[in-house]
């Protein structure tokens, strides 16, 4: 298998499977990292993941591994490790020039990091691009249309390197130069989903739902300004359209953990049950940390933590609405707070 047609994807879960599988629908070679064993035996002889995405029968010219070495000579590679692992999955590839695509949404806990930081800390040689939009692995496995932000920290010539590369029938990048903000999107509404699983779980309904969504817009808005992001990002596939995609629908890890949590579950118990990873579990209490040190109000993303923290998900929803009335544009608010 020649290196030079090879692209590499570090993570076998079911979002680094759907991506190796789309990236192998026109016959590209693609090496697949994954951490477990079982699966790289499973992928290699069986053409299939059954642990992360058992609905998809692999393209054979993916080819699952267990040792970071083999992409020592990959120049593109798709990372889609959980957010919290990536920066020390990273620190085992061989550095090299090469480009590094972040797939994982996420904020580093401890650090407060974004993946693209972490990422450009453990591979310094490498050049930075995000992968992030309304995506669900089912879905980009089967090869149904989908479209995504791809924000390249080396601006247009990166972009012209890395999109043909990317780019199938069915999968069609749009390029970006805002790598914060495709990663703050991705962040934050996956927080913002664990919310509309809640409202769900408490059978609150589509008003209660579409609420969430739109005033949890304008908190990830806020955060993202806060940290430079491009409101145009966020109002576009990385941000808005994700919002939307990952509220609507049990199949979204985050919205499934927040229902469980509406109907009474408890945090720590279905946390340690799931093997796959509702990233928002983990980005809620750093991105409410964060919230809270810069000053930046986002009481929707504090009320997730505070029931993943294992406060009542009734009584949390409860105070939410009973906060003070307000307007609902900043400019108006800061007229009526003058």
């Amino acid at each position: 298998m020649s290196q030079q047609d090879t692209i590499g994807v570090i993570g076998a879960g079911a979002w680094g499977t759907a991506l190796a599988q789309m990236l192998a629908s026109d016959g590209r070679n693609v090496t697949l990292w994954a951490y477990e064993p079982e699966v790289v035996e499973a992928i290699n002889t069986g053409h299939r993941n059954p642990l992360y995405l058992p609905s998809a029968t692999l393209a054979p010219t993916i080819r699952a591994t267990g040792d970071l070495a083999d992409f020592a000579a990959i120049g593109t590679v798709l990372v889609v490790t959980p957010a919290q692992v990536l920066g020390r999955v990273l620190s085992g590839l061989a550095t090299a020039p090469r480009d590094l695509v972040l797939c994982s949404k996420g904020i580093e806990a401890g650090t407060g990091r974004l993946m693209n930081d972490a990422a450009r800390e453990a591979s310094p040689g490498s050049a930075i691009a995000v992968l992030s939009g309304p995506t669900f692995a089912h879905e980009v496995a089967a090869g149904l249309p989908t479209a995504v932000t791809l924000a390249c920290e080396g601006g247009r010539t990166q972009w012209e390197r890395l999109a043909p590369a990317i780019a199938r029938p069915a999968f069609r990048p749009y390029y970006s130069d805002d790598v914060t903000g495709a990663e703050i999107g991705g962040a934050v509404k996956n927080v913002l989903a664990i919310a509309c699983g809640v409202v769900d779980g408490l059978a609150l309904g589509q008003n209660a739902r579409a609420a969430i969504i739109s005033r949890g817009y304008v908190e990830m808005l806020r955060f993202g300004e806060a940290l430079g992001a491009q409101v145009e990002t966020l109002s576009g596939l990385c941000g808005l359209g994700d919002l939307v995609l990952t509220c609507s629908s049990t199949s979204s890890r985050n919205f499934a953990l927040g229902k469980a949590l509406g109907e009474g579950a408890d945090p720590k118990g279905l946390m340690a049950d799931r093997r796959t990873v509702a990233e928002g579990a983990h980005t809620a209490p750093v991105l409410a940390d964060l919230a809270a040190r810069r000053g930046i109000a986002m009481p929707i993303v504090a009320a997730v933590n505070a029931i993943l923290g294992g406060e009542s998900a009734a009584k949390v929803v409860a105070e939410l609405l009973s906060r003070p009335l307000r307007a609902e544009l900043e400019s108006d608010a800061k007229d009526l707070q003058a």
